[in-house]
């Protein structure tokens, strides 16, 4: 796992497949994505580089279930005591009740699919505050939860106003581009999460996979070439 430092409160944990983020207040940490599992003892170890303890980890916000987002949540939920989020519809998939729908792959994706590499199931986790879009959370000077469908059911972005950062979860990507994100439920309804994400005014954009834009973010998604990422 490698970290970069974004912002002097905002940090990027690149795992081999995806990222999460670590957002620094002062009297807390937040989590945003939780990488695989097994994941758990690195993020600690980084937060404990970053000078601050692991049980200051307040919060885990799940953008979505995908095994490379949620997969370390559990051992952090059960190491430090943090809070998990997840939004009303995904937590039943978080949580172990019921299966999560598979993508429904457009053509051009079945090759991309097949060569990403296999996770290990992402270990159920209790879900203790279930999300609504237009939520605010506590961190960041209050951040707003977007609700993006599409991706999953219950996907979710993060918007933080103050200092203008945008986690999209995987509504949106850049990997080579930006573009909008692949493997979707319903690609319909991920475009418009992604048009509605684009919209925002956010320098700092953070993508479930691929490079964090730094500024420029939402104009960067606003100038993507749609048509063409659609496919």
């Amino acid at each position: 796992m490698e970290t970069i430092e974004l912002l002097p409160t905002l940090h990027m944990l690149r795992f081999p497949v995806g990222s999460a983020y670590l957002w620094s207040d002062d009297d807390a940490l937040t989590l945003i994505d939780s990488g695989s599992a097994g994941c758990a003892d690195d993020i600690a170890a980084a937060v404990r580089e970053l000078g601050r303890d692991p049980a200051d980890i307040r919060h885990i916000v799940l953008t979505h279930f995908h095994e490379d987002h949620t997969g370390a949540a559990a051992d952090l939920r059960a190491a430090t005591g943090a809070a998990v989020l997840a939004h009303r519809l995904e937590a039943p998939v978080v949580s172990g009740a019921v299966p999560g729908p598979p993508p429904v792959l457009r053509e051009w994706e079945v090759p991309i699919r097949a060569g990403v590499p296999a996770l290990p199931p992402a270990p159920p986790v209790t879900v203790d505050r279930e999300l609504e879009d237009g939520d605010t959370l506590d961190f960041g000077g209050g951040a707003e939860v977007l609700w993006t469908p599409g991706h999953t059911d219950g996907s979710i972005a993060v918007h933080l106003p103050g200092p203008g950062v945008l986690f999209t979860g995987d509504t949106a990507a850049n990997v080579g581009r930006v573009m909008p994100g692949v493997f979707h439920t319903d690609p319909d309804r991920a475009l418009a999460s992604y048009r509605r994400l684009a919209a925002l005014d956010a320098g700092t954009v953070c993508f479930g996979h691929g490079e964090p834009l730094r500024t420029g973010g939402c104009a960067a998604l606003r100038a993507a070439d749609e048509p063409a990422a659609d496919g």
